[in-house]
């Protein structure tokens, strides 16, 4: 089977960036020419950029409820290092309880969402939701099967924490477009025998692992967006 890896250059490009950026000025601290302690604010700097990685990705509310919490915990996080707030974790449990809470009732008020191969959304016939599959697991655990005939793919989110969906008696008409985003997590996605997976994924101290078996000429295309920061995505029969 041939499976493409295409990726956003424009994505690629700010990834790249960042990692110049920040090497830079590790660089310039090491050599005594700057005198800014940057081991101190690898974490913030690491929840910065994937909360805005999230939001570039993401194509519904919760994720960007996701996306905004990480970019909000890391300036935090910059701003304590810095010395100019100060908070514990007393603080820090109440707000994460509330922005878990926020984005349970965006997802539960708005429902589902699938996309095309090109990433615009797709409206959903009535009861259609089933068909896809919106999944957020931070510092837990999630596992499913899902028997649908008409799968339309969604968005699988994992922080510290896993997620395996099996496909494996399910169907796709045409393309199916399934967006994940791993960060110091794992993703395991298991399709059947008759699917041709494109994986389009980035991964940033990642990998994506694919493992399915060719199955030769098929119009049934699972596409594979995101990221794997520091965590893995495998793809399997």
């Amino acid at each position: 089977m041939r499976t493409r890896r295409d990726r956003n250059p424009a994505v690629q490009m700010m990834i790249g960036v960042c990692i110049i950026v920040v090497g830079m000025l590790f660089l310039l601290d090491n050599l005594g020419w700057l005198d800014l302690d940057l081991r101190l604010h690898v974490l913030p700097t690491i929840l910065i950029v994937c909360g805005v990685l999230k939001l570039v990705q993401t194509r519904n509310g919760a994720g960007m409820i996701v996306g905004g919490a990480l970019i909000f915990f890391g300036g935090m996080l910059w701003l304590k290092e810095a010395g100019l707030i100060y908070f514990g974790w007393s603080t820090v449990w109440p707000l994460a309880m509330i922005i878990a809470g926020a984005a349970a009732v965006y997802k539960a008020s708005t429902g589902r969402k699938a996309f095309d191969s090109v990433g615009n959304s797709v409206s959903l016939e009535k009861g259609a939701e089933d068909s896809v599959v919106e999944v957020t697991a931070i510092m837990g655990g999630y596992k499913s099967r899902m028997i649908t005939q008409d799968f339309r793919g969604g968005e699988i989110t994992a922080i510290m924490g896993g997620c395996d969906l099996d496909l494996r008696q399910a169907s796709i008409n045409g393309d199916a477009v399934l967006n994940v985003f791993a960060m110091f997590g794992g993703i395991t996605i298991k399709v059947p025998v008759d699917w041709t997976v494109v994986i389009q994924g980035t991964p940033v101290m990642g990998g994506f692992d694919e493992k399915t078996v060719p199955p030769g000429a098929s119009n049934k295309r699972l596409i594979v967006r995101g990221y794997a920061i520091m965590g893995g995505v495998e793809l399997r029969n």
